[in-house]
């Protein structure tokens, strides 16, 4: 620990490396009789590992979340996008600069677009200027690796591999995959969640409430018209499911011979205990999910204003610790719902919905 030349301490911690298929999927793929599907699948997981092994950049936060000046009205998105060309080097060759005009590549195009759309959800909606609140150059390679069937934040910047064709589509066609991933950025630059337990499924979970906030903020859509998925159109025709993740229902987004079933809880009765995956970070994320899912319906009309605004306050109001519990965090958001809303229907339904998850927030 260091200090910033003030009272304040500055903690030096290594951004985790975030992907957005989770490892257990791959586990299953890697042992599938086609050879070729296994294949894609264990050179993704390989690749995976080594790359949270080397991960050697480190992040600068005080010890609280750091408050960002509110966003001028006028601020602007700074995008790069790189094509990495099939290989692993990163950036890859700039084909697209803030401002150009769209061009052949409809990979480049979407993940252009995406960024955007997670910029534009972030300043609108919480007056936050790019990811770290201070107008951060959104940096992105597409085409990475052969066959790559993840997409990743590492710290720096998005990458997204074309996925095998079989199980996986192009990466870049989930906006809300997209602003996942970015939002690991958000968290990051704020509570810096630990990525370990219930405060790396809080991590995950985050990710996910955003992505889908963005998705939803793009197309203009209600909380009670919106389709809680995290994922949806990246599995390949054939696949027997509709995507990664549900957050209104946890547990039922795909079930393939594959992929394997679900195994997302939407409620603490069926919390899952394990070691792998950092202790289950993409699978307990859904009762989380499923808490800010319910609240948001139970609130009704568009999701990123009432209940967005109470998961914004907590990410950054300082008061999260990085190795915050499901506990911790939902009684900071029954604490934030009072602040910004006082005695009015926001507290109760938040207290409702983690009650409904068995969490006691109260």
């Amino acid at each position: 620990m260091t200090t910033n030349g003030g009272s304040e301490p500055v903690i030096r911690r290594t951004p985790v490396f975030c992907t957005i298929v989770p490892p257990h999927i791959l586990d299953h793929l890697a042992t599938h009789e086609d050879q070729a599907l296994a294949d894609s699948a264990l050179r993704t997981l390989q690749h995976d590992s080594a790359q949270r092994t080397r991960r050697r950049v480190t992040a600068v936060r005080t010890a609280t979340a750091a408050v960002a000046a509110p966003a001028p009205a006028t601020a602007q998105p700074h995008r790069t996008i790189y094509d990495a060309e099939h290989r692993t080097d990163l950036p890859g060759t700039e084909v697209r600069a803030e401002g150009a005009e769209p061009g052949q590549d409809a990979t480049v195009n979407r993940a252009y677009a995406g960024l955007g759309a997670t910029f534009d959800l972030y300043l609108k909606a919480y007056e936050r200027d790019s990811i770290d609140g201070n107008g951060l150059p959104l940096n992105a390679s597409v085409h990475y690796d052969v066959n790559y069937d993840n997409a990743f934040w590492n710290g720096d910047q998005m990458v997204f591999g074309d996925g095998d064709g079989e199980i996986f589509t192009d990466f870049t066609s989930s906006v809300d995959v997209i602003g996942h991933e970015l939002t690991h950025g958000v968290t990051q630059y704020t509570a810096n969640l630990e990525y370990y337990g219930q405060s790396g499924a809080l991590n995950e979970s985050v990710s996910d409430v955003f992505g889908s906030l963005i998705k939803q903020y793009s197309l203009g859509q209600s909380a009670d018209q919106a389709d809680w998925l995290i994922g949806e159109g990246l599995l390949a025709p054939g696949v027997h499911g509709v995507a990664l993740r549900s957050m209104k229902a946890p547990g039922t987004a795909y079930d393939d011979p594959r992929l394997g079933k679900d195994p997302q809880p939407a409620t603490m009765q069926h919390y899952v205990k394990t070691s792998r995956d950092n202790g289950g970070v993409h699978i307990n994320s859904g009762i989380p999910n499923h808490a800010f899912y319910l609240l948001a319906t139970a609130l009704g009309g568009n999701a990123w204003e009432r209940a967005g605004q109470i998961w914004y306050d907590v990410l950054t109001g300082g008061e999260l610790h990085s190795d915050a519990t499901f506990v911790d965090f939902a009684k900071l958001t029954v604490a934030a719902a009072k602040a910004r809303y006082q005695a009015g229907e926001e507290s109760e339904a938040a207290l409702k919905a983690w009650s409904q998850v068995g969490v006691q927030a109260s």
